[in-house]
């Protein structure tokens, strides 16, 4: 399946392109198979001109492409180039900004776990392991996981400490796209899944549903869609003001002092179900090649000069 990612250099024009009925009609007809001009007017009951400049615009933007195909002569055949578009509202820099530091991490570099049934580790293309067993995630190949999920415990990572000296943390977020776990998926399925950073906990959001039913846009088409399809992609947000989950305070006097970053080698990151949690619901984590968001593990933290008192 590929994908079309769109962000500020070609949003614009993708969507002026496709932001027209028969331009839609002519895309969900070349998904099923290629067509020349000529089919697709019959198809779409348009005149043949009409149809060529559609297929023209669709063209110009590299949403089809178009190629000389022996027949009854040559003729002109039209066949799409993408499968899904996704739209990328924030251009991904690979470079840090000024007193920025930006860390992402695959789901399967987990260094510590404590899972109980129903759990799993999924890779691209299998599963790593056997299902329902806790030993699959001491399996080497969990460095592949793709897809974790567990009905009660947590896993840890340890992002590595990259404060430079003589600075002091302002900010730290972290980002991952998670849902709770049930047998197969259930849309009313509350999970309280809870965050701890450097052993403090940062908060706790209730996932509302194991979603599934409808495939996750990276899910890869041999994982059944009666099984978990995708998240939600859920930020914690600890400052000096605070704690806040999705740009909304929480109820919780931690603040970035209480992580004491500077004095630390790692960055612990925990998640995972409490055990006096109200919705033990269990959790689902997402790689970049699983669910709805083509992003692993993400570490964001700013930083200032330390100022003493």
């Amino acid at each position: 399946m590929k994908t079309l990612h769109l962000n500020f250099d070609n949003a614009l024009d993708i969507s002026k392109a496709i932001a027209n009925k028969h331009r839609m009609e002519i895309l969900k007809i070349l998904s099923e198979k290629p067509h020349n001009v000529n089919e697709l007017a019959e198809k779409l009951n348009l005149p043949f001109s009409t149809t060529a400049a559609n297929v023209k615009k669709l063209e110009d933007v590299n949403l089809i492409s178009t190629e000389m195909v022996p027949g009854r002569g040559t003729q002109k055949v039209n066949s799409i180039n993408y499968d899904r578009i996704m739209v990328e509202l924030f251009k991904k820099e690979n470079k840090e900004e000024k007193n920025e530091i930006i860390m992402e991490m695959p789901i399967g570099e987990f260094v510590d776990c404590q899972v109980k049934p129903s759990c799993g580790i999924v890779g691209e293309d299998d599963y790593i392991g056997i299902q329902d067993d806790p030993r699959s995630f001491y399996e080497p190949d969990r460095k592949k996981a793709q897809l974790i999920f567990f009905r009660d415990g947590y896993v840890e990572y340890r992002f590595p400490n990259r404060l430079p000296r003589g600075t002091r943390a302002t900010e730290f977020e972290f980002t991952a796209e998670i849902c709770s776990e049930a047998p197969y998926h259930k849309l009313d399925w509350p999970s309280d899944i809870t965050l701890w950073v450097n052993g403090v906990e940062a908060g706790t959001w209730t996932s509302p549903s194991d979603f599934g039913g409808e495939r996750g846009f990276l899910t890869p088409d041999w994982w059944l869609i009666n099984y978990t399809q995708y998240g939600m992609l859920k930020n914690f947000k600890i400052t000096e003001q605070g704690c806040f989950l999705d740009g909304m305070h929480l109820k919780s006097d931690t603040t970035i002092k209480d992580l004491n970053i500077h004095e630390m080698p790692f960055i612990s990151i925990k998640l995972g179900i409490k055990k006096d949690a109200v919705n033990r619901g269990g959790l689902n984590l997402f790689g970049a090649k699983f669910g709805n968001y083509d992003q692993d593990l993400l570490v964001r933290m700013r930083h200032s000069q330390h100022s003493e008192g």
